[in-house]
């Protein structure tokens, strides 16, 4: 080689080492962007390429390829069973055999599953999805109104339901046998007449495959699921899942490190998307095992974890808080949990959490079930919920816009157009809708998928899904949760984020649980302050204290002006706090039994909250 070329070569070498360096140093976070991009975007493409075949390859044709590749693996671990893949292939090739059999579904009818976390829920999915039938899957705590409600919005006409769920069936079952419902139980016997129990005619099934003509006209676009939104306000909606969307929320776990060897463990109810198509589902995808749990446990989850080699555990925010708030052991690091998966996780908890219980990879995400794009946090940022990175947009166009939470809209300069906010600001994240960032909307109400698209928000004629969250990135691109719309509220002229005031309260050493919320009061603008309080065994609320505390922490106007002490505050079956109950019975001690303290500034103390303060409160007598 000559001089010049020896050189040549040289710098060639130094630059291909300089450069990326360079390029680290300028964008420290350039790599962690485009390797991450372009995960999303290889597994777009593939799930995309599968059901593009013909006949599609759903995600449970993925299931079927490793009960080939390895038949005996665990699937599923629930208290003392093990069902492996082939298990849980047989057990649903009986039971969509007894289903097409007794129920005579057609292709593309939609079954209502209403069952608690039991393995029976999984195979009866995949049986279900045999038959080319979507699954409806109603929150195993319904009753009534809500019930009947979910099997209209889903267009369901036939309901599959527990044993264990008698009380309510019966309750509803004149009303659904009259709207031409029928209604079978997943057991050996039935407890109830008129209804038939279809167990034992699953048991003499044959477990040989299903013809595919079943399957036959299973599109990306076809109806896989119907998952409810938590319903914390009204009742609940029916989001669609199409094949596409549950494979591609399936592939979250692989883009977060899920492995084919991994045990991932879920507490999650198998009604919500995160339990079934992240955890159930996300097993589908790669290959590994979920052990199963009927309800949360905080006392029993890393015993749990220990004795079933649990690698990953799936997670919503209070889930952990709750595992932080139990008496400390001497084993709380002794365990295999390498990764937790999971959204609504607050910094100051996120903290506590890998203190205590080691360094576990912490993958948090932003996602609703109904919504057309999502984050995830691949840095490992405490507190974010992912970054919005230079490649992203290119995929899925959100933007974050100004709204105005007294008014409840966005806000809109002369053009009539919407208005970005800057970095650092609070703002309402909307998703253009596109070809690959599709809004499918709700099944059975069109008002409510049309209440949920913005139009016309940075040009005439374009649409952008509505989130409902504020969020904000920071001057580094990380994203971060702040509030819900309906929670955020005005008080004294200025935004309350609940989620802010409830991180700062969960810090007061007597507080267990406390859940923040705005209540009119006659004669102000806005909404004012109110926190609904747990509290911790053996703990008094200290008035005094408290109210030090809140003002030493929080600006004025953000600080409650009402307590409620409760027992135990109400939650959805994913831990969301419930509000609306709350916002509607107020702060009247003539109607709330519960103990009620007021903010009382010339006292410098929380105190009791009587008739005569809360009269002199509506007489406008008394100054907040």
């Amino acid at each position: 080689m000559s001089v010049l070329g020896a050189v040549t070569a040289a710098g060639l070498v130094l630059a291909a080492v300089a450069v990326p360096a360079a390029v680290a140093r300028l964008l420290p976070f350039f790599w962690a962007d485009l390797v991450a991009f372009a995960s999303l975007v290889w597994a777009a493409a593939r799930c995309r390429w599968r059901l593009n075949r013909r006949p599609a390859v759903t995600l449970f044709d993925v299931f079927q390829q490793h009960v080939r590749r390895r038949p005996r693996r665990a699937l599923l671990r629930f208290q003392d069973e093990v069902y492996t893949y082939e298990d849980v292939e047989r057990r649903s090739n009986r039971a969509a055999r007894a289903f097409s059999r007794r129920l005579e579904p057609r292709p593309g009818q939609t079954v209502a599953v209403f069952l608690p976390n039991e393995p029976a829920y999984v195979w009866t999915w995949v049986a279900l999805a045999k038959l080319g039938c979507p699954m409806a899957c109603i929150n195993s705590n319904a009753r009534g109104r809500a019930l009947r409600h979910a099997l209209e919005a889903a267009g369901a006409t036939l309901l599959l339901a527990s044993a264990e769920l008698q009380a309510a069936v019966e309750e509803v079952l004149p009303a659904l046998q009259h709207d031409g419902i029928r209604v079978f139980y997943l057991s050996s016997t039935s407890p109830t007449p008129g209804v038939e129990a279809l167990l034992p005619a699953i048991e003499e099934a044959s477990d040989e495959p299903l013809p595919a003509h079943h399957r036959a006209g299973i599109t990306h676009e076809s109806k896989a699921l119907y998952i409810y939104t938590s319903g914390t306000t009204g009742l609940p909606k029916a989001a669609v899942i199409t094949e596409m969307k549950l494979m591609m929320v399936a592939n979250l776990g692989r883009l977060c490190g899920l492995r084919s060897d991994d045990v991932i463990y879920t507490t999650l109810p198998l009604y919500h998307s995160a339990g079934l198509m992240i955890g159930v589902g996300g097993c589908f995808e790669v290959g590994a095992t979920c052990v199963l749990r009927a309800k949360f446990s905080a006392s029993q989850f890393w015993d749990d974890c220990r004795r079933y080699n649990v690698s990953v555990i799936q997670y919503v925010g209070e889930l952990m808080r709750y595992l932080c708030n139990t008496p400390k052991r001497a084993d709380d690091r002794e365990h295999g949990v390498r990764m937790a998966l999971g959204n609504g996780l607050r910094a100051e908890v996120w903290e506590k959490f890998l203190q205590r219980f080691g360094p576990v990879s912490i993958c948090e995400f932003y996602g609703a079930t109904e919504g057309n794009a999502g984050f995830i946090n691949y840095t490992g940022k405490i507190g974010a919920v992912g970054r919005a990175n230079v490649f992203l947009r290119s995929f899925a166009h959100f933007e974050l816009i100004k709204y105005n939470v007294e008014e409840d809209q966005a806000v809109r300069d002369e053009r009539g157009l919407c208005i970005r906010v800057r970095p650092g600001e609070t703002g309402l994240l909307v998703v253009k809708i596109t070809k690959n960032t599709p809004f499918h909307g709700y099944a059975g109400d069109f008002q409510k998928t049309e209440r949920k698209i913005l139009r016309n928000v940075l040009v005439k004629g374009d649409m952008f899904f509505n989130s409902g969250d504020l969020l904000m990135i920071d001057e580094e691109r990380f994203i971060y949760f702040q509030d819900r719309v309906g929670d955020t509220f005005r008080w004294k002229g200025e935004n309350v984020a609940t989620t802010e005031v409830e991180a700062t309260l969960a810090m007061v050493n007597f507080i267990q649980e406390v859940n923040v919320y705005g209540v009119s009061v006659p004669g102000c603008e806005g909404r004012c302050g109110m926190a609904a309080i747990c509290l911790k065994a053996g703990a008094s609320f200290e008035g005094e204290n408290f109210y030090t505390f809140t003002r030493d922490t929080l600006p004025s106007y953000a600080a409650p002006r009402f307590i409620r002490i409760q027992n135990a505050l109400e939650t959805t079956g994913t831990f969301k706090q419930c509000k609306g109950n709350l916002v509607k019975e107020g702060f009247d001690p003539n109607v709330i039994k519960d103990p009620l303290f007021f903010r009382d500034d010339k006292k410098k103390s929380y105190v009791p909250l009587n008739p005569d303060i809360y009269a002199a409160i509506l007489d406008m007598k008394l100054s907040l």
